[in-house]
């Protein structure tokens, strides 16, 4: 008896420290008790293994199927002898005859143990994967375990995820034992057990940390229709407010540049361009450009090209150092761009055909290259 009650206990603190269902580890050992009696004692029964859940005994059952003649004596029994057992018994009934278990308490155990602790391994492994799928694509915390051919090992308290270099912002230095924010990118269930993927890296990684630091974000009031993003070096992020009483940019930025400082200190310094999106596509793509002004801009629908003049003196803020600004616009808008200075545009405006004209164009040629 205190064997069983010590097994009991063992089971509890099982479940309690490996998250592991005891009836899991119930099935598994019935399981694995009957297989263990296949192999030990070849007896021809067909036999059925049963754990006592309140006392932890173990009981073997012979069950037969009740027939009036029989054909198989491993799986049936006479209407007869079933009586013998118990008058309750009627044809198709399923009679449960308990076997001795002495001998094969002794035998089987070890046998037991192998299966049984695979098959907890394996009980255990379900219960983290399923518990990390839940997280895929959301923040998580961890701190770095370990750095090995240049891939980052978090140690998630439950189990270990991986940042492989691709994941990883290039400006970035990691250290060991230096705890961060990271996104779930991917989660899957292998035969190690659950392989979980973070990055850094990611655009949705800034998106998950507006939606933690902003609360107009997460409750719908603010929406985030795009990001672009060079991780490390700068993001732009448009959004839209469903409540005009509310300034989306404003949201986003926070008292005293709170919330995306909060932000920007999470990404090591990435300036971070927050502008408000628009229907109007052009004014979309002027917003775009911040933080240069734009004087005009000229459409090609069809193609989603567009032309975008701006200052002379602000040419090189509109593009950016390298193209980045320009090259983040077009991403956030899903647009080709080509930005010209104001006087460069007028000393070309002369070559051009009506072939040539963006939407507005002519108008505002022949306007004197005013809107």
């Amino acid at each position: 008896m205190k064997a069983a009650t010590d097994f009991l206990k063992a089971l509890d603190e099982i479940e309690s420290e490996k998250g592991v269902s005891k009836e899991i580890i119930f099935d598994s050992l019935e399981k694995a008790l009957l297989k263990s009696y296949e192999k030990n004692f070849k007896e021809h029964e067909n036999v059925k293994v049963n754990i006592n859940r309140e006392t932890g005994k173990v009981e073997l059952f012979s069950i037969k199927k009740v027939v009036e003649e029989v054909l198989d004596n491993i799986t049936e029994i006479s209407l007869e002898d079933a009586k013998k057992i118990s008058s309750k018994y009627k044809i198709d009934d399923e009679v449960s005859i308990k076997l001795k278990t002495m001998d094969f308490g002794r035998v089987a155990a070890q046998t037991a143990k192998n299966i049984v602790i695979q098959k907890i391994k394996d009980a255990q492994r379900d219960v983290i994967y399923n518990e990390f799928q839940e997280k895929e694509r959301e923040l998580i915390s961890g701190t770095i375990q370990r750095i090995d051919r240049n891939n980052l090992f978090i140690d998630l308290a439950k189990t270990e995820a991986i940042v492989t270099p691709l994941e990883q912002v290039k400006t970035e230095v990691y250290r060991v034992g230096e705890r961060l924010k990271f996104y779930v990118k991917e989660v899957k269930n292998t035969t190690k057990g659950a392989q979980i993927l973070l990055s850094r890296s990611d655009v949705n990684f800034v998106l998950r940390l507006f939606e933690l630091e902003v609360p107009e974000i997460l409750d719908g009031t603010v929406e985030i229709q795009s990001i672009s993003r060079e991780p490390g070096s700068r993001t732009k992020i448009s959004v839209f407010s469903k409540n005009e009483d509310v300034d989306p940019v404003g949201a986003c930025v926070g008292f005293k540049k709170s919330r995306v400082s909060s932000i920007i200190k999470e990404l090591k310094g990435e300036k971070i361009d927050i502008i408000v999106y628009s229907k109007d596509i052009k004014q979309y793509l002027a917003n775009a450009l911040s933080p240069s002004e734009v004087i005009a801009v000229f459409t090609n629908e069809d193609e989603n090209r567009a032309k975008i003049l701006v200052p002379d003196s602000q040419l090189s803020l509109a593009i950016g150092k390298e193209g980045q600004n320009a090259r983040l616009a077009a991403k956030l808008t899903n647009w080709r761009i080509d930005i010209k200075g104001f006087e460069k545009y007028k000393e070309e405006v002369e070559n051009l055909t009506i072939e040539d004209y963006f939407s507005g164009e002519k108008e505002f040629i022949e306007n004197g290259f005013v809107l």
